[in-house]
């Protein structure tokens, strides 16, 4: 069980850097703007905003990254604590952004969480 979790834990991590790419580096190009569903003018307008929002995404993958590295009890501790801050977040972005994002950090955050939780 711990290879699993350790594993989702680590695609969540991976699918945040996915989102660093689009929010710092691709923001005005097409494949984030289908992706957030945004205009040339808002993506062009929105650069620097996207790139800070890129960056606490990459914290977000860094944290996952440190816990399923680290040694027990940091690693269990910085799991259980960036899967609970990116659940929020996707909660947060899925009442105030758009829907979607429960299913795109939310849900995955909570299956990471309890395959940690049960891996223990």
């Amino acid at each position: 069980m711990s290879i699993i979790a350790t594993s989702v834990v680590l695609l969540i991590a991976a699918l945040h850097v996915y989102i660093l790419v689009l929010e710092m580096f691709l923001w005005t190009g097409p494949r984030a703007r289908a992706a957030f569903g945004t205009s040339a003018e808002f993506a062009s307008g929105t650069k620097a905003l996207a790139a800070n929002q890129g960056l606490y995404n990459g914290f977000l993958a860094a944290g996952l990254v440190w816990g399923a590295v680290a040694s027990d009890p940091v690693g269990f501790q910085a799991k259980v604590f960036f899967l609970v801050c990116v659940a929020v977040a996707g909660a947060y972005g899925a009442a105030t952004a758009s829907r979607k994002i429960v299913f795109v950090q939310t849900v995955p955050a909570l299956i990471g969480l309890a395959l940690v939780l049960a891996a223990r």
